[in-house]
């Protein structure tokens, strides 16, 4: 009896020097991830994904970012996850790629025609030049763009670029640019992309080309052969559904904020949304085509799906608009605040921006400044780190 009890009593502390070792293994480990965290822990993805995804995140990405189509937020999205997991940007050498010029590799800084170098990430402003583009990116990578109806683009382009659109600066006002577009526009100007079909002049194809149906059936069909998705900026968390969900990343990598937007829009009623988009008339061919596509993925991805998506995507946006930030909506801020944040205010032009919360913990400020950091500015970020030397 005395025997049995020691060897009871022997296989009671070989446990518990066993759990002591396995708690002590434990802690330690999560102390490793603190920066997986934004006080509280860092969402994956919904309940309606979270036990079936089995693919492996996508590193190679090439975004075409056409202008003031809500691809600044895509941007940041993209600068966050290639920062975070030490991915290489194809970077300008200053801040767009020789733009409106057609793209060339040797615009990208520390590119090297013998090696044949390749990055992970390509998507600052640039006019898509297919070709050129295959040179920098792995046979591999994931093609996506973004489109707006061209009626709000139209009247965005012209409160943003009316200093650089000799178009724009002809014209007294918007109304009267909207009543005779052609009085004021002139064929191959410099800066005139701004003013007429604005999204197919960034794909590549000349704006100025009259339409012909075969001509923009043509266009779609070399878009969609370079393009493994096009989004819609009216549908911006659909958009990001279905990002994710092809891209293979988690939740938090897809939250964003409103960026870049303007402090005011001019209404449009129906007449003038027709006549806008009878302007721009291949980029209306291009948006109804890619709409109809675009819901067609989301009637496979599911549409109580994608609503469940949704409504997790937006609750997770306001959860840490609610830890990161000051106020409920984005203000016009000044470009020499203390916290170190520029935006980009292009011209007169004024745009909104979010302020950041002061008495956080380091790291969730960190983290915080990194979903409100502006473009260009996180462009020199990633450019400091890809060169430190300043070459």
């Amino acid at each position: 009896m005395r025997l049995l009890s020691l060897q009871i009593l022997g296989v009671i502390i070989l446990l518990f020097t066993a759990l002591g070792f396995i708690i002590q293994f434990l802690a330690t480990h999560f102390q490793k991830i603190p920066s997986e965290t934004f006080t509280v822990h860092r969402q994956r993805n919904s309940l309606s994904t979270l036990s079936t995804r089995t693919c492996w995140p996508k590193t190679h990405i090439m975004f075409l970012k056409t202008h003031r189509t809500a691809g600044s937020p895509m941007l940041n999205m993209l600068h966050r996850y290639g920062d975070r997991n030490s991915l290489t940007f194809a970077l300008p050498q200053q801040y767009q790629f020789n733009y409106p010029s057609l793209f060339h590799a040797s615009r990208v800084k520390g590119y090297n025609e013998f090696k044949k170098t390749k990055y992970d990430i390509l998507c600052h402003h640039l006019r898509l030049n297919l070709p050129e583009v295959r040179k920098l990116m792995p046979a591999d990578s994931f093609y996506f763009t973004i489109l707006r109806d061209p009626a709000t683009l139209a009247e965005s382009s012209f409160y943003y670029y009316r200093f650089e659109s000799p178009a724009f600066k002809k014209a007294p006002d918007f109304k009267a640019f909207l009543a005779q577009p052609a009085l004021y526009y002139k064929r191959g100007e410099k800066g005139n992309q701004y003013a007429r079909n604005l999204q197919w002049f960034d794909l590549g194809f000349n704006p100025d080309t009259p339409f012909k149906e075969s001509l923009a059936k043509a266009g779609v069909r070399e878009i969609e052969r370079a393009f493994h998705l096009v989004l819609l900026s009216e549908y911006f968390d659909e958009s990001m559904v279905l990002l994710k969900e092809e891209l293979c990343w988690d939740l938090d990598d897809v939250v964003t904020f409103k960026r870049n937007s303007r402090e005011a829009s001019t209404p449009l009623d129906k007449r003038e949304k027709e006549m806008l988009r009878a302007w721009n008339s291949l980029d209306l061919y291009l948006y109804v085509y890619f709409n109809h596509t675009f819901w067609e993925k989301v009637e496979k991805f599911g549409r109580e799906r994608m609503d469940i998506e949704v409504r997790g995507l937006r609750e997770r946006r306001q959860h840490l608009a609610e830890i990161c930030l000051e106020g409920v909506n984005p203000v016009i801020v000044d470009q020499d605040k203390k916290e170190g944040i520029k935006p980009f205010h292009f011209r007169k032009e004024k745009t909104m921006e979010w302020v950041v919360k002061k008495d956080l913990e380091p790291n969730t400020r960190a983290r915080c400044v990194q979903m409100i950091t502006p473009e260009l500015q996180y462009k020199d970020l990633l450019d400091a780190r890809q060169f430190p030397g300043g070459v």
